[in-house]
């Protein structure tokens, strides 16, 4: 910085040089004193006497001053890079709830803080999956594996007969196994973009149907009624078996949780157009989005579980997710796919005992006539 002052002194002098004598003399010769006089010589010596002083005394104290803000700027610069450092040392250690605070050196800096805090977020949040993970997953593989070894220690001892009924334990042990690694195969892969779509032209109302009418033996079984309401008849382009994927996975869920004697019921609408109109060959293109929503009068679920439902591996109840045969994954496949279609996914209930609400929306396509 200091160079950048002397640089400007320097150009403010040469350009003083080359303006000022001419200025000078002519205000002299205005005033009627002759160039060459003895009192032309002594005015002229005494205005480049103060011209210097004060020129060097300016660029002095301008030097002096640009010493010390680029001292005063490179202490904070370098405390600011420092305290970074050391946090983002701390966070490559372990430590994610590490957060740097605004170094108020401007907006380059606060992005850099920004990132660093939102960077710990997100490790502290994948650490936090990852354990909670590894737990789920021994909890999950441990009850089909104790199973499957008190059966087989019984069968080896002679207490239990190799019949239908142990074939069967085995059998539902092995495949709850299988079902559990298969959906750590299918959230890792949609999640990471793995799965590839296959979109085609259907509508909302029969992937409904469909999906009501595969369920519909399960609901029977257990004693709760599955009804669809207000069914549009819109049509959407969507990876068909990845939708009713989508909308099995949330009538399972509700059924998981939804008493005999209960009821779910679908619904479908119509959302109006958020991202305006276009054009396309000789049609005009409106762009809207289709919502879908799965009701049940089942256990509810607390205010504030509702915005992890659709994490990995997060159960509301884990007994009894346990119990029931859920590995905590399906909501997260749900969430995954449905972004994949470029939609959005969320969760409404009005707390414990009053039913859930689980809702998707995806964009369509409807041409206007």
């Amino acid at each position: 910085m200091a160079g950048v002052v002397v640089g400007c002194a320097g150009s403010a002098w040469l350009v003083a040089s080359v303006l000022a004598p001419e200025i000078f003399h002519d205000h002299l010769g205005q005033a009627g004193i002759e160039h060459d006089s003895a009192e032309a010589a002594h005015v002229e010596e005494a205005f480049t006497d103060s011209i210097v002083l004060a020129w060097g005394l300016a660029v002095g104290v301008a030097v002096l001053l640009a010493l010390l803000a680029s001292w005063y700027l490179t202490r904070r610069v370098q405390r600011s890079v420092a305290v970074v450092t050391a946090s983002t040392a701390e966070i490559a250690g372990g430590r994610y709830d590490t957060r740097v605070a605004s170094p108020e050196l401007g907006r380059e800096f606060d992005d850099l803080a920004t990132s660093v805090n939102e960077l710990a977020r997100r490790l502290d949040a994948t650490d936090t999956t990852r354990r909670r993970m590894l737990a789920d997953l021994g909890h999950e593989m441990r009850t089909p594996l104790a199973t499957i070894d008190s059966y087989l220690e019984a069968v080896d001892d002679g207490v239990r007969d190799y019949d239908d009924d142990t074939r069967e334990v085995l059998w539902t042990a092995t495949r709850r196994l299988e079902r559990l690694a298969s959906d750590i195969v299918a959230v890792s892969a949609v999640e990471e973009h793995l799965t590839r779509l296959h979109p085609v032209p259907t509508t909302i109302a029969g992937l409904v149907g469909s999906a009501l009418d595969a369920a519909r033996e399960r609901f029977a079984d257990k004693g709760v009624e599955l009804t669809a309401r207000d069914l549009v008849d819109a049509e959407v382009t969507v990876d068909v078996d990845r939708m009713g994927q989508v909308l099995g996975n949330l009538l399972d869920n509700a059924l998981r949780h939804t008493p005999a004697g209960g009821s779910v019921t679908v619904s479908t609408s119509l959302l109006p157009a958020d991202t305006g109109t276009r054009t396309s060959g000789t049609d005009t293109v409106a762009l809207r989005r289709v919502s879908v929503t799965v009701t049940d009068t089942g256990e509810g679920v607390a205010a504030h579980h509702l915005d992890h439902l659709f994490d990995r591996f997060y159960r509301v109840d884990t007994a009894r997710g346990r119990h029931g045969g859920g590995s905590g994954i399906g909501l997260a496949i749900t969430r995954a796919l449905v972004e994949a279609h470029g939609g959005r996914v969320s969760a409404a209930s009005d707390g414990p005992g009053h039913g859930a609400r689980f809702s998707f929306t995806i964009p369509r396509t409807a041409r206007w006539p």
